[in-house]
């Protein structure tokens, strides 16, 4: 479902790679990444790493906020250009088996939003990297211990019903700020619909999961 179109400026620094015809907005859409950090981790323990589908899973419910890039629809010479912003997402209230749809609260005067009305297609990279399990293990960042998921697809706005409620609950169940936030917004509810996801949780390369193994697993 499109996002709604931008007419004003943007005023909000917040978050949102192959082209595509059509998509959102019923136009070709530029490529961009989206960056999430895992918070909710360290509540559960993560599955053992031969388990690809199931550490994805893990990763992207245990993913509180993240750090979307994407390609700038702005002037330039930022236009083309990758930028990078802050995203709330939840995939589900804390506790529960989570989706593994990751559910953004959004608003057309998000910069960001600016640029998803060009390409909705995106990137997303989420890491256990900021939860308690990494520091307490010792990994860095970087090193393939510390799990991340890499997912490529479109986002989408998730239009009025059962699952624009499920995905409030979701989100305002873990930033319950955003029920507070301006109504003159005009904020909604969007998603990431993936098509591919990479997993590097250990030593010896990335691993591929199917989206269809990715959201039948049982995390």
């Amino acid at each position: 479902m499109p996002f709604p179109p931008t007419n004003t400026p943007a005023v909000l620094s917040g978050p949102v790679a192959q082209s595509r015809r059509g998509g959102l907005w019923g136009r070709v859409m530029c490529p961009l990444v989206l960056v999430l950090v895992a918070g909710a981790a360290g509540r559960a323990e993560i599955p053992p790493h031969e388990e690809v589908a199931r550490v994805a899973r893990f990763v992207a419910h245990s993913s509180d906020w993240g750090a979307l890039a994407t390609l700038s629809a702005q002037e330039p010479p930022m236009r083309g250009q990758p930028f990078a912003n802050i995203f709330s997402v939840s995939d589900g209230p804390v506790g529960s088996r989570g989706s593994g749809v990751p559910y953004m609260y959004l608003t057309a005067l998000e910069i960001s939003v600016h640029d998803l009305q060009m390409n909705a297609n995106a990137s997303l990279t989420m890491s256990l990297a900021q939860t308690s399990y990494c520091k307490k293990k010792g990994y860095d960042p970087q090193s393939p211990l510390c799990a991340h998921v890499i997912f490529s697809g479109v986002v989408e706005k998730v239009p009025n019903g059962t699952e624009a409620d499920f995905a409030k609950t979701a989100l305002f169940s873990r930033h319950p700020e955003m029920a507070t936030w301006p109504p003159d917004h005009n904020w909604f509810f969007a998603k990431l619909n993936i098509t591919s996801v990479w997993v590097l949780d250990y030593f010896g390369g990335i691993k591929t999961v199917t989206p269809e193994e990715y959201f039948n697993a049982v995390p």
